[in-house]
């Protein structure tokens, strides 16, 4: 879940982000696979290169910082713990995006992260694979799923999430530390 953060000389990018939650699995169809050459696959104890790679490239517009500010070893915890699970998406056998699944709160999903690299957003494969994600949240035991977004994010993540299921459950104004600060 994105830090809300109070100003200081590092964080000089305004934002606001919106939390998210779902209390069941969604209804309505999933969108139709794409036609296209698609597989999903789950990076099991990714190298911290391949994962740092896909969060700087999906990310990189977007001003994802949080993941750099961390140590390598506090990284490598995260994302090799056994309740994260790193899902990417491949088209025509190629990384088209990725998403990040947190489990580590018990009863409750979190998707920690969820993007297209950019030669592939607007492609029709970002609103099918965010369908598959949430549908992979949705597991037993499972009570609630959560997301959140902001206003730095690209212009149509929010309604992607709405669509897909998640409700606005607060907003609040924050901080993002700038890439390089």
């Amino acid at each position: 879940m994105t830090e809300v953060f109070d100003a200081d000389d590092r964080r000089t990018l305004d934002t606001v982000i919106t939390f998210l939650e779902m209390s069941a699995p969604p209804r309505r169809p999933s969108r139709p696979v794409p036609m296209r050459k698609i597989a999903i696959l789950r990076a099991e104890q990714p190298p911290l290169s391949f994962y740092l790679w896909l969060y700087r490239t999906v990310g990189a517009e977007w001003n994802w910082t949080d993941r750099l500010a961390l140590a390598p070893d506090d990284l490598l915890a995260v994302i090799h713990d056994p309740a994260v699970e790193i899902m990417v998406l491949y088209v025509g056998g190629v990384p088209a995006g990725f998403a990040e699944l947190d489990f580590r709160r018990g009863d409750t999903a979190e998707l920690a992260l969820f993007g297209m690299l950019p030669e592939f957003i607007g492609q029709g494969l970002g609103g099918y694979f965010l369908d598959w994600v949430v549908s992979a949240l949705w597991r037993p035991g499972i009570e609630r799923a959560l997301v959140d977004t902001n206003t730095r994010d690209h212009p149509r993540a929010l309604a992607m999430y709405q669509r897909a299921g998640f409700e606005v459950v607060r907003r609040e104004q924050s901080w993002l530390v700038p890439s390089g600060g």
